[in-house]
């Protein structure tokens, strides 16, 4: 009601600034700001080309930003390792509309350290209004203090909701009403809602029951809620009309986190604690007492007030053996919420998870003391969440939490515990996951080095360590180092696991997978078969680990070039997984991918398009269109594309390749120095030499930096590049680059490799160029 004045003068104040116009609204809760704001926003709508709103409490407006806008704009590569404020940063440089003015309100700002500089937009275009408790919030900010409503605007806010009959029959018992409630328009919606459900009370009974409740909360500390007494009061009161079973309801509503609340998520953590359809029927009457508000149409979201949490949290901290109960029952359901959470969750699952992931966030940062069982689950208040932003190539969120998950487990459980390795190795998995080697080593190696100090030598976390560090040195190309490392974590899971163990057949398919990139074909293929013989062993013939293992072993064929061999196997895995899996599972979407790479190896490009095109498809669909699997089928169909001669069709999907691995994973990764390479094989086979010349240069320097200067991956660059000089006529050129590429061959491929052969092939033609 009312508030005209102040609408004018926010908008007076948004307007006078030159460059980023911030307003704070201020003053106490309960007065109406967000309301305000959200009235601000409609009111002057057209004067603004959009309008964004974010919910700050609990949250820094850097995740928020970043969470929301990276939806719709696709961050570059060399955003991707930067700092979420800079990424934010980046997002209101790139904000979409790019022209008109755009009205940003950031609602519930605690404190400035929440909205730092660097995290709010840059062009005078925006226009940022902010709503907060606290006055004079920053003196750059233009101020519009809050107070509460005059005596009529709180009249007349009554006669909204009771009818100007029953408010004017009372009208001195009104205005007292409004007096006593401190003319907080929460308050008098309290009082009015109240009201409303009993028309045979009247105001001036209402009014001597406000006094006798003020009276007797006089005696109780409340300090924990940041209301007047009157308001207090008046929330005691709607407390008094909940029954037992409602204001249970309404205590374990005021532990979620101040966001909204999806009312499936309620249901499960009360599974066990309140009857379904005492949960429903306290659901009607807090919102019938406007204790509880439905946010969308189908009412499955809900939201409430920050006072009415608070009301509720001292509420429940009276009542010791239901508080205890509550909290332990509430933490235990989102911990097994984020155990839900998979490793690489799909677009699906995600969506699933959201509306718990603002509450487990909440649990990470302000519940972490009420885990029953920190040994087992600590870790787990920070791990779905990681997995939740890692899943979606939002790296820089992930990275917060597992950075936040090993400080937290150091800070509790002490620095020389076993989760502390575990914390190392999860944040060295993102860190691979990016490419970041350097930052990745290093903490493989303590986590490796503190697994050994605290479980010994001879534990299976210490193989796995072992193995992780192997993987790492393998995406690297340093084979030497990898390989002992694989062989010592098969051996300590066969001493200590025996030889009849899951984890003894992924430790065989790894080693074999190394010998598989070294061209060691002969040592690689009765790993693999020992893998798929133990899987089927032990998991039987119908399982996802034997699909893996099938794909594993056709995988070797086909770098062998047994073609009729690889097929039957790839066929198998992929039958295998759709009928496990069923047909939308992103391990169907790689084993449709892989048999379309055999086909295209044997120019049979009609059998493969249409897989590839399956994968994409069901990759996008399932992943998004932001993950990294989507940008390997966009390249896996450009180089279909290429190998047909259909060079139009191929460069803009080995463009958007490119884009978006640099958009996910940053510049400085193997997959960039990938997409770099076949696009200047594109240019190439075009004749579009100097852009050709240019990125096989990119790449070879890219490879070189990130895999050192004896690598296969080195060896195929310095190839392509002498095969481009040598039909360029610049052969002294080529001959430098194809020597070096066949002594990298020899080196790690050994000479029989068809990589080393295929280099061999094309000395002897520069050589006679040179000569001539």
């Amino acid at each position: 009601m009312g508030r005209v004045k102040e609408l004018a003068d926010i908008h007076a104040k948004l307007q006078a600034g030159q460059g980023v116009s911030v307003c704070a609204v201020e003053g106490m809760g309960g007065v109406g700001k967000s309301e305000l704001a959200r009235r601000y926003a409609w009111e002057y709508r057209q004067e603004y080309a959009a309008r964004y709103w974010f919910s700050l409490r609990g949250m820094g407006l850097a995740q928020a930003v970043v969470t929301f806008a990276s939806r719709y704009l696709d961050l570059p590569e060399v955003m991707q390792s930067q700092t979420v404020e800079a990424q934010a940063e980046w997002y209101w440089q790139n904000w979409t509309p790019t022209a008109g003015k755009v009205l940003v309100i950031l609602d519930d700002v605690t404190d400035l350290k929440s909205i730092p500089q660097q995290a709010r937009p840059l062009a005078e275009r925006f226009q940022v209004l902010v709503t907060t408790r606290k006055r004079k919030l920053s003196s750059q900010f233009a101020d519009v203090p809050l107070d509460v409503i005059s005596e009529a605007e709180a009249l007349e806010l009554l006669r909204k909701f009771l009818g100007a009959a029953r408010v004017n029959r009372e009208e001195d018992e009104a205005k007292a009403i409004c007096k006593d409630l401190g003319y907080l328009p929460l308050g008098v919606e309290l009082a009015a809602r109240y009201l409303q459900l009993d028309e045979d009370l009247s105001l001036r009974d209402y009014q001597q029951r406000l006094k006798i409740t003020d009276e007797s909360l006089a005696l109780q500390e409340t300090e924990e809620i940041n209301a007047a007494r009157g308001v207090i009061a008046a929330f005691e009161l709607s407390w008094q009309e909940l029954s037992a079973s409602t204001g249970k309801v309404a205590m374990l509503l005021g532990l979620f986190a101040p966001a909204d609340i999806a009312w499936g998520l309620v249901e499960e953590i009360a599974a066990n604690l309140i009857e379904v359809a005492d949960l429903r029927e306290g659901r009607k009457q807090l919102n019938n007492l406007y204790l509880l508000k439905a946010v969308d149409q189908e009412r499955t979201r809900f939201a409430m007030h920050s006072l009415t949490r608070e009301f509720l949290q001292w509420k429940l901290a009276q009542d010791s053996d239901t508080n205890r109960l509550f909290q332990e029952t509430f933490v235990i359901s989102l911990l097994n919420k984020a155990k839900q959470i998979p490793q690489s969750p799909t677009r699906d699952q995600v969506a699933a998870v959201a509306p718990a992931i603002p509450h487990l966030d909440m649990l990470s940062r302000e519940m972490l003391d009420d885990i029953p069982n920190p040994e087992e689950d600590l870790g787990w208040a920070f791990t779905g969440i990681a997995w939740f932003y890692e899943g979606q190539g939002l790296y820089a969120l992930a990275e917060d939490h597992w950075q936040r998950r090993l400080i937290s487990v150091r800070e509790r459980l002490g620095d020389r515990h076993p989760d502390v390795a575990t914390s190392l190795n999860n944040l060295a998995l993102l860190y691979k996951s990016q490419g970041r080697y350097e930052a990745a080593e290093p903490l493989y190696q303590q986590a490796l080095a503190l697994r050994q100090e605290l479980l010994g030598d001879r534990h299976p976390s210490v193989a796995t360590s072992l193995n992780n560090l192997a993987l790492l040195y393998k995406s690297q190309g340093r084979y030497e180092a990898a390989e002992p490392l694989y062989q010592q974590a098969l051996a300590l899971s066969q001493e200590l696991l025996g030889d009849r163990h899951p984890s003894v057949a992924t430790s065989l398919n790894n080693l074999a997978a190394l010998y598989d990139s070294q061209g060691r074909y002969e040592a690689a293929e009765p790993l693999c078969q020992q893998a798929l013989a133990l899987s089927q062993e032990l998991l039987g013939d119908r399982h996802p680990s034997v699909a893996t293992s099938l794909n594993n072993l056709a995988a070797l064929y086909d770098s062998q070039g047994r073609y009729e061999a690889a097929e039957p196997l790839y066929q198998q895995a992929l039958a295998l997984r759709q009928e496990l899996l069923g047909d939308r599972h992103p391990s169907v979407a790689t084993s449709l991918n892989n048999l379309a790479a055999l086909y295209d190896s044997q120019g049979r490009y009609e059998a493969a398009e249409p897989l590839l095109q399956q994968a994409l498809a069901l990759r996008q669909e399932l992943l998004g269109d932001r993950h990294p699997d989507v940008a390997t089928s966009l390249n896996n169909l450009a180089e279909l594309y290429r190998s047909q001669g259909r060079y139009e069709a191929a460069e803009p999907l080995y463009q958007q390749a490119l884009a978006l691995w640099q958009e996910l994973l940053g510049d400085l990764h193997p997959n960039v120095a990938d997409s770099l390479n076949n696009l200047a094989l594109l240019y190439y086979s075009q004749g579009r030499y100097e852009a050709a010349e240019q990125l096989f240069q990119q790449a070879l320097a890219l490879r070189q930096e990130l895999l050192g200067d004896r690598h296969p991956s080195v060896a195929g660059s310095l190839f392509n590049l002498a095969v481009f000089y040598h039909q360029t006529q610049r052969h002294s050129e080529a001959m430098t680059l194809i020597q070096r590429a066949i002594q990298i061959y020899q080196q790690t491929l050994g000479n029989d490799h068809p990589n080393t052969q295929a280099a061999l092939s094309w000395l002897q033609p520069i050589k006679e160029k040179v000569k001539s």
